[in-house]
């Protein structure tokens, strides 16, 4: 009963928070957490509670054109407080241009001055006020460095081997996503490697997502996940910090591990780094991606002047350069860091890897082709991500609609979900693709590999984009170990992955002819499509595995802290 009253307590203040905050969202909150049968009935009765209901419903299913076609014969014989509410319908749904359409005929006062905020909060041009944190760069050496823990005593490494907290957003098993796959390979890769890895996922999680899970730790494959709950939802990031903080510092003493190794973003860099000052321990700042780019690809009026855009990458800058190390994906993300002024010595490149298992040969791939209505001798190409618009998923719909034009038997595989899932439904379903477009949605982890033998083509249609160009993704890697060959833009953070005319080949970015193109040659040559797969299975094993990546992280974490430094915090 108690921890269904703090979670009915958590989720409470948070819904009040976001309501306050920006009421418009809250419909498409409640549509996204929705299982698929009540989702479609929601969707349903919003179509017949009225046009901004209905609004929301055409948005949901991915039929964005609609929706907004709707939005706009509304407001044509809208009262001013029906356009203010459509406006942030709009602002809601990130179409700035439809926002602004829309309130140039909203009426002054303060109903318009708190939208025209709104506006520029989604823009990016105005930035919610929140301290960027105390950061500065350590200089404090390993020998010189000295733990303060208040607890008195101790339990241990069961492994003998440091022990490390990993700081991170989201995790297994509630968030199956490449970010939490990659947090889950590298804590079993550093047990198996002799060291101690607990992981803490970041305040409020995962009642944040809509999960009434208050357990305060989960063991997920004798990996220790670490929660941070409190009882009310905090009112900003400032209280986030300082709420994280109590719970945290009590985590840590009684832990008592050598390392803070957060991941991206620089909200758990801060808190990492706050602990380090308090309790003298050395901070690893692991770079999985660069936020702003992200928020950057969503829009095309967004530029990298903008306010948001600055303050995320100066917050994301100052984390880095007040960390002990920084660890990153890639070159590209590598040489980016480096340009910020991070010190090269101080930045570790650790590129997303594989387990082992994931070299073992594919199982059989008939059992899903025949669930999805796909004969064996037809040609799938597809993917599993997370649908987001920078993965170009459009292209590559478009591109087996033109290969099925040419006559060549083509199906898309799109393994995944995200905010653009049901727009590319539509599309497909527009293209004539409904029985050759397939969208299963999020699959558990144990059924990826089944769903990568239904494919004869790993594709990574990513869009040229800011963060296309410099993050490198996980899942061609993983596709990669079981002997599929990968088609990917020609962005040099794929570049890194994909050796053209080795292990697949590379494509322009957002031409869905040339990507047509290249599959219909590969359809026909299946003999190349296997060398292709050869090769990569053998690069992946050769320098991709969560077991080397482990060692280097153990002679990271070694140099940081001096191996007899480790065990005499515990002696």
């Amino acid at each position: 009963m108690r921890n269904i009253v703090k979670a009915a307590s958590f989720t409470a203040t948070l819904t009040w928070r976001h309501l306050r905050a920006e009421p418009a969202r809250l419909p498409l909150l409640a549509l996204r957490v929705m299982p698929g049968p009540t989702r479609s009935a929601a969707r349903g009765a919003l179509g017949r509670a009225g046009a901004l209901p209905r609004a929301y419903a055409l948005w949901d299913a991915g039929r964005r054109e609609d929706a907004l076609e709707s939005v706009r014969g509304t407001a044509r014989r809208a009262s001013p407080r029906a356009l203010a509410r459509l406006t942030a319908f709009a602002l809601a749904v990130e179409q700035p241009g439809l926002a602004r359409e829309l309130l140039d005929r909203v009426p002054g006062g303060r109903r318009r001055a708190g939208l025209e905020h709104r506006l520029a909060l989604t823009t990016g041009r105005a930035v919610r006020a929140e301290s960027p944190g105390r950061w500065h760069a350590t200089t404090v050496t390993p020998q010189r460095r000295t733990r303060h823990y208040d607890a008195m005593n101790d339990r241990g490494s069961p492994t003998g081997g440091l022990r490390v907290l990993h700081v991170v957003t989201n995790a297994l098993p509630h968030t199956n996503a490449g970010y939490t796959q990659r947090t889950h390979r590298i804590a079993l890769g550093q047990r198996a490697a002799g060291l101690d890895p607990h992981v803490v996922t970041r305040l409020g999680y995962p009642l944040t997502k809509g999960v009434p899970d208050t357990r305060p730790r989960v063991d997920v494959d004798g990996v220790p996940y670490h929660r941070l709950l409190p009882w009310t939802a905090p009112a900003g990031p400032d209280q986030e910090l300082r709420a994280a903080l109590r719970r945290a510092g009590a985590l840590v003493e009684r832990l008592r591990p050598d390392v803070l190794h957060a991941a991206s973003n620089h909200r758990n860099a801060a808190l990492a780094l706050e602990l380090g000052r308090r309790f003298g321990l050395p901070v690893v700042y692991e770079v999985r991606g660069f936020l702003e780019e992200s928020w950057l690809s969503r829009d095309p009026s967004r530029s990298t002047s903008d306010a948001f855009y600055l303050a995320e990458r100066a917050a994301e800058t100052a984390a880095m350069a007040a960390a002990d190390l920084v660890v990153t994906l890639g070159r590209t993300m590598r040489d980016d860091i480096v340009a910020r002024g991070v010190d090269p010595e101080s930045v570790l490149v650790v590129p997303n890897a594989v387990d082992e298992a994931f070299l073992e040969p594919l199982p059989d791939g008939a059992g899903v082709r025949g669930g999805l209505g796909i004969g064996p001798a037809d040609f799938v190409v597809g993917t599993t991500t997370t649908c987001y618009g920078y993965e170009g998923l459009d292209t590559l719909v478009d591109a087996v609609a033109a290969l099925r034009a040419r006559g060549v038997p083509a199906h898309a595989l799109v393994v995944g979900d995200g905010p653009e899932l049901g727009a590319l439904r539509e599309r497909a379903r527009a293209a004539g693709l409904e029985r050759a477009a397939h969208f299963p949605g999020r699959v558990p982890a144990g059924e990826v590999r089944g769903y990568h033998a239904a494919l004869d083509v790993f594709c990574v249609p990513r869009r040229d984009d800011r963060v296309s160009r410099l993050v490198t993704p996980l899942k061609p890697v993983e596709a990669m170990a079981g002997g599929l060959p990968v088609v990917a833009s020609d962005v040099p953070a794929l570049a890194e992955i994909v050796a053209a005319g080795i292990t697949g080949d590379l494509v322009p970015p957002g031409d869905p002819v040339a990507l047509a193109d290249r599959l219909e040659r590969l359809a026909a040559e299946p003999e190349t499509r296997a060398a292709y797969g050869r090769a990569a299975r053998e690069r992946v094993g050769r320098d991709r595995t969560w077991t080397a990546a482990a060692h280097r992280y153990a002679a990271a974490y070694t140099a940081l802290t001096g191996a007899a430094d480790g065990a005499a915090a515990r002696g």
